[in-house]
């Protein structure tokens, strides 16, 4: 017999946030929590996973006798009701029952779980339970000589007992009372019209001004979503908020929002924003205010052993939360890789790429959703895989794209027994770039000549395929006149973030981990201006980061800044005169900070008004909650307040949300402001931003079906882009890439751009901001070794000036000039 014990994880836990069962289809917003039963504590049994389809790094097998569980710690915001979801599997065609039981009472006695067709065939079992504020113990316990069946984990929501308002005393337009579908509460519920506008409005009145969790029970019979806006007192606090189907019109699931209401009365209404109009709606439960309080920061995150070609074992030290940690989520720079629960401080990162430099950090988060700052990073680079064998050869090798200056190359993925890194790509024998996808731009040529063009893939390992058969490129005698051209390098810097131009001609640099000013000449002469020495590290990528010349310089010489402070990130003016920077005066703060996702671009418009960029600090809610300045693109007036005519009342300096770490902003010639934005482990964006419009994060990530959302204009894999500055020439646009190392050039066409080309890849590393010159050309920054706070003590990135390439007929054998 086996004592109670609490199982080790085996290869680290999947990345959270996937409900299945009747919770499968709610966003990320209101996904429960997921407690591995690998992670639980289990009285006879094992560990095991011997069978495919579990989740995180096993299952839990108890042994074939009646009384053997397993016992899950789980944390609760407040008292209140939970949704349990038990994932399970059962190859036999015999009920195996089991008692679940809630802080030791039994909430379902014998629960049935059935037979699923097979051992690797996995089903869930959804119960609602009371729990207490603090911890609670899900312990189920088999019932018969058969024992469990084989559990994977258990997902909880958790509602906090608030105030309930019943829809069919509310004030329904284009709707009716109805009773006919079971499961209600109170004596009935509102059915929509099918129309888009039909709605419900509920009044509820709050003890005291604060965040209050607002939780709509509903049911969605139909297989299609059914969104709505949720406004509050006339302000829209969430836009196209899913109601995906629930399976059943008797089936009730509970859909979550976070809310500012004020003391008193408070209007909340609910529209449906399609043709479907909304889901079957049964009440609004108003939780008090909601935990503000973060977690602690996970600190000593530490190696256990030796790292693995595709696995790292990781250990932390427990953060402390005044409700409790809710769950861990492991990030390599700014992406999640992994979440775990808030019982977890020991877990294996797995699927992990040979060969490759990872910097890792844990972040803490409550049920509330507060996130913790960033803990300790960790540089680890993982080695060499014993894979020997290279990628196939890249095949279909052509150019899309030919001008006087430049040649445009695709060419179709090669295959790879682990997967393919990366491609380099030959002119004339000669390597000019390096790229992680499948196209590359060659810069520099002669007009009117053949050049010879291969390409080649390698994998993590640095095995290389054959180059593939050379491909004969002439290039025409007409420049493109939008492609740039390197001109000469400027100047020596250390991660040289924002860059503005003053009037005489000269720019001032921020070097975000000196915290300096630096005035940088077009000759290249450097005279450092100051120190804004109230500006912090984050250890990632807070710090000093954009600059803003005033548009009045002439006049009030002020300059503008966006910097990392110790409680927040914030803007700041201060003059600059006589060559040196004055105190600072602070304009916007209370933006939440993080060791990742600060935003931090801000430029004028042509409006005169300050445009303002606002990452949202690891914690996506914040994208959506128009109570926050994060996530967002702020517009305020040269002295830090909402700027008029921007679209939110009750959230004065807002112009768009839903963004996850906006990093560029550019208008054109039409005054229609762009915005390029990192995205996280999937999609970068480049949008067309529109006053008042929704960007989806965290609901989407690129391109999405949701019509409350406004979709990018182009995406980019992560790995090409990780978009940061931005810049628009006469119709033309110039995309600095961070992780993709290159520029990307499109020209604008409509609403839309045309195919997108990669310049200057691998040149200088990770490129971060393209700003225009007062003298027609592009200035263009690297900031290599950012990952880990940088380096500070070293000038280690560059400056280059780029220039634009004669839009002019070149003869044959003539010379560009």
């Amino acid at each position: 017999m086996r004592s109670p014990i609490r199982a080790r994880s085996l290869a680290g836990a999947l990345v959270a946030g996937l409900v299945l069962g009747l919770l499968a289809a709610l966003p990320a917003t209101a996904a429960p929590t997921r407690y591995e039963a690998e992670g639980a504590t289990v009285f006879q049994g094992a560990v095991e996973a011997n069978h495919a389809g579990f989740s995180g790094t096993g299952f839990v097998n108890t042994d074939n006798v009646a009384g053997s569980y397993v016992e899950f710690a789980v944390d609760a915001a407040g008292a209140g009701s939970a949704a349990i979801a038990i994932r399970y599997a059962n190859g036999t065609t015999v009920n195996r029952p089991a008692d679940v039981a809630v802080n030791g009472v039994v909430v379902s006695a014998g629960r049935a779980f059935n037979g699923t067709g097979g051992w690797d065939a996995w089903a869930t079992s959804t119960l609602t339970a009371p729990v207490k504020a603090g911890a609670n113990t899900v312990r189920i316990t088999s019932t018969t000589a058969g024992g469990t069946p084989n559990l994977d984990f258990a997902d909880v929501e958790v509602t906090v007992a608030g105030d309930d308002y019943q829809a069919e005393n509310a004030t329904i337009s284009q709707g009716i009372v109805d009773d006919k579908h079971a499961g209600f509460t109170g004596t009935g519920f509102v059915d929509y019209a099918n129309v888009a506008g039909s709605s419900v409005e509920f009044t509820v009145n709050a003890a005291t001004a604060g965040n209050y969790g607002l939780a709509f029970r509903f049911a969605n019979g139909s297989t299609a979503d059914r969104p709505m806006d949720v406004s509050v007192n006339g302000v829209r606090v969430s836009a196209g908020l899913s109601f995906p189907g629930t399976g059943a019109w008797t089936t009730w699931v509970e859909r979550s929002v976070t809310a500012g209401l004020v003391a008193g009365a408070n209007k909340v209404r609910a529209t449906a924003t399609t043709a479907g109009g909304g889901p079957n709606l049964d009440r609004l439960s108003a939780a008090a205010p909601a935990d503000a309080e973060p977690p602690t920061a996970p600190a000593n995150l530490r190696l256990v052993g030796e790292v693995k070609p595709t696995s790292a074992d990781l250990a932390w030290d427990a953060s402390t939360d005044n409700v409790g940690v809710s769950q861990y989520k492991i990030y390599n720079g700014g992406n999640v890789l992994m979440t775990v629960g808030g019982n977890v401080t020991a877990t294996t990162l797995s699927g992990l790429t040979p060969n490759t430099r990872y910097v890792l950090s844990v972040l803490a988060y409550d049920a509330a959703g507060n996130a913790s700052q960033g803990g300790n990073n960790v540089d680890v680079t993982t080695p060499p895989s014993d894979d020997t064998r290279p990628p196939s050869t890249p095949a279909g090798l052509r150019a899309t794209g030919v001008a006087a200056a430049t040649v445009t190359l695709a060419w179709n993925a090669s295959a790879d027994d682990i997967g393919v890194t990366g491609y380099n790509v030959y002119r004339d024998g000669t390597k000019f770039a390096t790229v992680p996808d499948l196209t590359a731009t060659a810069d520099g040529l002669a007009p009117n000549t053949t050049y010879a063009f291969t390409v080649e893939a390698f994998d993590a390992n640095g095995n290389l395929s054959p180059r593939s058969a050379p491909l004969a490129v002439k290039t025409s005698g007409t420049a493109g006149g939008g492609d740039p051209v390197y001109d000469r390098d400027v100047a020596e810097l250390d991660l040289p973030w924002g860059v503005a131009f003053l009037p005489d001609g000269s720019a001032l640099v921020a070097e975000r981990d000196r915290f300096e000013i630096v005035r940088v000449t077009q000759s290249g002469q450097k005279t450092v201006a100051g120190k804004i020495t109230e500006a912090v590290t984050t250890s990632g990528e807070g710090g000093l980061l954009g600059l803003a010349i005033s548009p009045s310089f002439a006049t009030d010489h002020y300059v503008y800044a966006f910097h990392t402070a110790a409680s927040d990130n914030r803007v700041v003016r201060f003059t600059y005169e006589n060559g040196r920077i004055g105190a600072r005066e602070p304009l916007v703060t209370g933006i939440a900070k993080n060791k990742f996702h600060n935003g931090g671009r801000i430029k004028f418009g042509p409006d005169g008004f300050l445009y303002v960029t606002t990452g949202d600090a690891q914690d996506g809610n914040r994208a959506q909650n128009l109570n926050s300045l994060n996530g967002k693109i702020l517009r305020v007036t040269p002295t830090g307040a909402g700027a008029p005519g921007n679209p939110f009342p009750a959230a004065p300096r807002v112009y768009s949300l839903g963004h996850r770490n906006p990093q560029g902003l550019a208008w054109d010639s039409q005054g229609r402001l762009w915005e390029s934005e990192f995205g996280d482990a999937t999609l970068d964006e480049l949008n067309l931003i529109q006053p008042g419009k929704n960007y989806g994060w965290p609901n989407c990530e690129g391109r999405c079906g949701n019509s409350a959302y406004v979709n990018p204009v182009q995406q980019w894999d992560v790995a090409a882009a990780s978009p940061s500055g931005l810049e628009i020439v006469n119709g033309w646009i110039y995309m600095a890439a961070v992780r993709g190392q290159r520029l990307w050039v499109m020209k604008i066409t409509g609403s839309t751009t045309d195919t997108p080309r990669a310049f200057f890849n691998s040149r200088w590393g990770r490129l971060r901001t393209v700003v225009k010159t007062p003298d027609g050309g592009l200035w263009l920054t690297s900031t290599n070794n950012d990952k880990n706070g940088g380096t500070p003590s070293v000038l280690d990135n560059t400056v280059v000036r780029l220039k634009f390439a004669a839009a002019s007929a070149v003869p044959a054998g003539g010379a560009t000039g």
